[in-house]
């Protein structure tokens, strides 16, 4: 059974649910059934053996985890008599059979279900008379993983939950990321450490703050085996939605994790992995999120702790939370000395460039950049993602930059790689393909300034696209014109600073005399008019005074700067690195549009008339 038949099977079990239940609780009967049928599936071969172990050793006084781990071939177990198939041989007593059932699972197996509420849902599927129909439905599809590979049940899980979240008018990208952005970030955090990755029994760790059900750590996971089937990825995560938080914890289980690892909460308020530090990290935390709810224990953190905690750069206005994630995976980064890490994280336009010098969101910046932190950020085509079309950033930092890198940032504008979907989904309209993702991929593993060539026939039809370095012509069949934009540019950190002088002018009484101050350091001093200040952003590259006297002082001859004003910032304008201008059109050929137009309007009137 292919992805999209399995995905419309388990579907088709809202068919039953319909009238008893409402259309935005079909998900809390659905996927955790969906779960326990897969959990079901996977113990099936080693069922008697771990029931026969059980049999010998409990009530002996030990401990018998380890054995019945060891037979089951997993790392999890259950020690029911049951199963889903034996549970529908008797309809009388399906609930209790069933809870039964759930109890003989190991402890990580239960809390999954407990998160997902699964005894309400029993009761309330019993009351209806639909338990034994809905366990019936589901004890006949075979989800083992030689039928269904963790990948397809992984795009099974983030399809019915998608459904799910637009039946109820929840928002389905709070769940996960699309799978191709997925593939680009994991991508680009491992493409320059190919032959670290490739040596056999190589163990590294990944963490995703935000974990959702799991996906960036599964393609992370996927890649990696990819590449070298004898290395190991430990997996770590945090995740506050419940329902999210038991699939993703079910999907770790399934694959050999070690679920501890994978914890429940708010990640800003209630980091579950504290002092711990990760080779590499990923994240998709939500966008433009107010962080009202967690202001007070943040807030704490930063006052108590300082630099010592997550917080110390700054805090970011309270209606958008994003950089806080970005603050928070900076703490998380393994030290130099020890390797280092480098992470992605996917944020919106809004921390590219909001909060002028001084604020929270320009000194978080201004941590990133002088530190030398920031080593690439990408921006994606917009309609890229479930429940936004907005423009959206790929930001990798690293603190173990190679020394081609250092003291550089990377931008690539990849906003025009994109292929239109056959069907929307939500507000994802455009994804991106493999040979897209694989000419970002060379572009960041390149290091190198580079351009798009569009290639235009005579009529000014679109005929190709190519990359090309900077500087190189492409080579282009003759008659077709080449239309040339930047693709990939490198600056320096500093370039994305700047200070803002306050320029000051003085006060003049009634008669046009100038204010002088009577005591203290201004004694005697033009003192300044308060409703002609004004400040001026200076390159941090280029000296202020020059700045001043070149674009002042023409302007206004008795101003001054006061220096102790002075606010160094820091802001990344994307957009305008890749603007291109495009020059006017000739006014004789909109002339001659326009009597085009005219003559036009002119002949039919007449028509009119006559």
């Amino acid at each position: 059974m292919n992805q999209q038949a399995l995905s419309s099977f388990i579907w088709s079990v809202a068919d039953l649910l319909r009238g008893d239940f409402k259309q935005a609780d079909y998900g809390k009967v659905i996927l955790p059934f969906t779960v326990l049928r897969r959990l079901d599936c996977v113990l099936e071969p080693t069922k008697q053996a771990v029931l026969k172990e059980f049999a010998s050793r409990d009530g002996k006084g030990m401990n018998v985890e380890p054995f019945l781990l060891r037979k089951a071939g997993q790392t999890f177990y259950n020690t029911a008599k049951l199963d889903l198939p034996t549970l529908i041989g008797d309809q009388d007593n399906i609930a209790q059979n069933l809870f039964t059932y759930i109890q003989g699972f190991s402890p990580e197996v239960r809390d999954i279900f407990e998160r997902f509420e699964f005894a309400a849902q029993v009761d309330r599927l019993a009351k209806a008379g639909l338990l034994y129909q809905v366990t019936e439905k589901f004890a006949r599809v075979d989800l083992h993983p030689n039928k269904v590979d963790n990948h397809q049940m992984g795009l099974i899980f983030e399809e019915l939950i998608r459904k799910f979240a637009e039946l109820s008018n929840e928002t389905a990208g709070e769940h996960f990321t699309p799978r191709e952005v997925i593939s680009l970030m994991v991508n680009l955090l491992f493409v320059e450490d190919d032959d670290v990755l490739t040596k056999p029994g190589v163990v590294r760790s990944i963490y995703d703050t935000t974990a959702g059900t799991g996906g960036m750590l599964s393609v992370a996971g996927e890649y990696l085996i990819e590449h070298n089937d004898q290395a190991r990825l430990v997996m770590h995560g945090q995740e506050l939605n419940p329902e999210s938080y038991a699939i993703c914890k079910a999907d770790m289980l399934i694959k050999g994790q070690d679920v501890s690892n994978i914890t429940f909460g708010n990640t800003l308020s209630d980091d579950r992995h504290a002092d711990k530090k990760f080779d590499y990290m990923l994240s998709n935390p939500p966008f433009g999120v107010e962080w009202k709810k967690v202001e007070k224990e943040v807030r704490r953190e930063a006052e108590q702790q300082g630099y010592n905690g997550r917080f110390g750069p700054g805090l970011p206005r309270v209606s958008d939370g994003s950089l806080l994630f970005l603050m928070h995976l900076i703490s998380k980064m393994r030290p130099a000395k020890d390797g280092g890490s480098r992470f992605g994280i996917v944020l919106n336009g809004s921390p590219l460039f909001t909060g002028g010098a001084g604020s929270g969101e320009s000194e978080i910046r201004r941590y990133a950049l002088e530190n030398d932190l920031v080593e690439a950020i990408i921006a994606l085509p917009t309609d890229m993602f479930y429940n936004t079309g907005i423009s959206t950033y790929v930001w990798v930092l690293t603190n173990r930059k190679p020394g081609h890198r250092k003291g550089k940032v990377q931008l690539i504008d990849a906003s025009s790689f994109w292929q239109k979907m056959r069907k929307s989904l939500g507000s994802k309209r455009k994804e991106m393909g493999p040979h897209d993702i694989d000419i970002i991929t060379r572009l960041f593993g390149d290091f190198a300034e580079a351009q798009v060539a569009t290639v235009l026939n005579a009529a000014g039809k679109e005929t190709d696209r190519l990359v090309v370095r900077h500087g190189d012509q492409p080579a282009t069949p003759e008659g077709s014109n080449v239309k040339l934009a930047p693709l990939s540019r490198i600056f320096s950190n500093e370039a994305f600073g700047y200070r803002t002088i306050t320029v000051e002018r003085p006060l003049r009484d009634k008669n046009g005399k100038l204010v002088l101050g009577e005591r203290g350091k201004g004694k005697g001093k033009p003192q300044a008019d308060s409703a002609l200040r004004d400040t001026e952003n200076v390159p941090l590259g280029e000296d202020a005074e020059v700045y001043f006297e070149r674009e002042v002082l023409p302007h206004a001859p008795d101003a001054w700067i006061d220096h102790e004003k002075t606010k160094v910032g820091y802001e990344i304008p994307f957009n305008r690195q890749f603007y291109v201008f495009e020059p006017p059109r000739p006014l004789e050929e909109i002339d001659a549009d326009l009597k085009q137009v005219t003559d036009r309007i002119s002949a039919m009137i007449g028509e009119l008339s006559a």
